[in-house]
Formats: structure tokens, C-alpha cells, sequence
């Protein structure tokens, strides 16, 4: 938990252009009912392939601190909308966000904490289940997760499961979705000043800046099937590896197609010829 790293970010552009492909490949376009009569949302991963990367172990303490920091987002959230109410300021954009957090919205994301600590990060409920574990609506648990992704305290994957049936093709029906909560940074200036981290001395802002440098110069030198190793591990992993090492061979081909480059070099009373 805590913010986004770059290898979740690569896994979210990453899981795009898989599920890209696997819909491509299933004749299915993302969105529209699939021909078992179930419909396969947009941005959806196979269940069991991209898991290792997203989930993570929470640290001690990590979910009651999360848990109260969406509780005094809360009280923040209340009065931004009794300031917006009484015309005193206009709000930002993210502000506006937060203040739509609820109370409702707390105790979803309450429960999911929950099951993160119990589960070790491994939190796929359904809509059913966090309905009757919190006595909300159905409805209102779809609105919450809404509310919650777009402050930023939880990230969420769709999810499908293949399903094995007589006739050509694959098959896929949708599942449970997986969730990782997180620390959004859009909260921070809301929060206490005791629960806000402490800044970084100067040496060690530096060092991050010269390493985020050193690294991006580092990628840059990487192959797609190369980039996609380092980034995403797992299962996920391989089969990125697989597209990334397949652009790579339509990049060298591209390149081996063009002109060669002819030119003469003279030494002395000789003169050689290059192609």
C-alpha cells in the first residue's frame, strides 16, 4: 500500500494493451455483451494473471492509519460542502472531489481495510458481499468505490474468469474485482499537522531527483521485452515480456527493410568500399 510506484502505473498501461489484445483475439469488443450473454467490462485482466504485482502486504498499523485518515478526510469533506453551501469561496477540482467523500464511502472503504489486514492485501469482494458487511445498499457500495477511486484511496481492477464450453473459442464471464487501498497525496493539506509526513531533508530530495534521473536514463536504454521484465513480475510479467519481444522483432525488421548505407573510405593508394 501507500502511493503509486512507477511499476504500478506501467502495470495499469501495461494491462491496457493486454486486455487489447485478449479482446481482439476473442473477436469480442470491450463493453458489449460476449456470446456467452455475459458482458466483459472495459479494462478487464484475467483473474490470476496480474495479481503478484497488484496486491501488497500492508504494513503494521498501515490499515488503522489509512482507516483514520479517511476519517478526518471526512471532516474536511464537511466543510468544504458547508463552505461551498455558503458562498464564501469556490472550490477547486479537488476539492470538489473530496467533498463528496461520505459517510458511507468511509465504511466501505472500512471494510476493505479490513480485509486487507486479515487477507494480507488480498481484497477481491463483490458488490453482494460489502453490501451485507456494511448493511448499505447495493447502489450506494457502487457509488462509494466510485467516491473512493476518484479521491484516490483505492485503486480497482476489473476482473474475468475464462470458462470452459464445448465450441470453438474462448469464453469469458466477469468477476469480483480486486482492490488495493492507498494514501491519496490530494488529502494531505487536509489532514492534521501531526498525521502529515514529514518533509525530506535537502541531501536526500536531491539524491531521489539524481536516482529518478539515473533511472529514466537507464530505461531509456531497455528493450520493450527488457522494460517489461523490470517493471511488472509474475505471470503478468511473461506475457507482457511476449508483446514487448514481439515489437522488438517488428522494429528490427522495419529497420533491417530500409536502404543500406553505402559510402567509400580512401587509404592511401587503396580505396574500400562499404555497405
Amino acid at each position: 500500500m501507500g502511493t503509486i510506484t512507477i511499476g504500478d502505473a506501467a502495470l495499469k498501461a501495461f494491462g491496457r494493451l493486454t486486455h487489447e489484445r485478449l479482446a481482439g483475439r476473442s473477436g469480442g469488443r470491450s463493453g458489449a455483451p460476449h456470446r456467452t450473454g455475459a458482458p466483459v467490462l472495459r479494462d478487464s485482466l484475467e483473474a490470476g494473471s496480474f495479481e503478484e504485482a497488484f496486491w501488497t502486504v500492508p504494513a503494521k498499523g498501515e490499515t488503522d492509519r489509512l482507516l483514520h485518515v479517511a476519517r478526518k478526510t471526512l471532516d474536511a469533506a464537511r466543510r468544504l460542502r458547508r463552505d461551498a453551501r455558503s458562498g464564501e469561496r469556490t472550490l477547486t477540482a479537488v476539492e470538489r472531489g473530496i467533498a463528496k467523500l461520505t459517510g458511507s464511502a468511509v465504511r466501505v472503504f472500512e471494510e476493505i481495510l479490513t480485509l486487507a489486514r486479515l487477507n494480507r492485501g488480498r481484497v477481491y469482494p463483490s458488490y453482494d458481499y460489502l453490501a451485507e458487511a456494511t448493511g448499505l445498499g447495493r447502489a450506494t457500495v457502487g457509488r462509494a468505490l466510485v467516491i473512493l477511486e476518484a479521491i484516490g484511496f483505492l485503486v480497482r481492477q476489473r476482473r474475468f474468469n475464462r470458462v470452459k464450453t464445448e465450441g470453438p473459442g474462448p469464453r469469458y464471464v466477469q468477476t469480483s474485482n480486486a482492490y488495493r487501498p492507498l494514501l491519496p497525496g490530494s488529502v494531505r493539506s487536509y489532514l492534521p499537522r501531526w498525521m502529515r509526513p514529514a518533509p525530506l531533508p535537502d541531501d536526500v530530495v536531491q539524491h531521489h531527483a539524481d536516482h529518478a534521473v539515473q533511472t529514466a536514463a537507464m530505461l531509456d536504454t531497455l528493450s520493450c521485452r527488457e522494460l517489461a521484465q523490470i517493471t511488472v513480475d509474475g505471470q503478468l510479467g511473461k506475457i507482457l515480456a511476449k508483446l514487448g519481444e514481439a515489437i522488438d522483432r517488428s522494429e528490427r525488421e522495419a529497420q533491417n527493410g530500409s536502404e543500406p548505407l553505402t559510402g567509400s573510405i580512401n587509404m592511401g593508394n587503396y580505396q574500400t568500399r562499404f555497405v
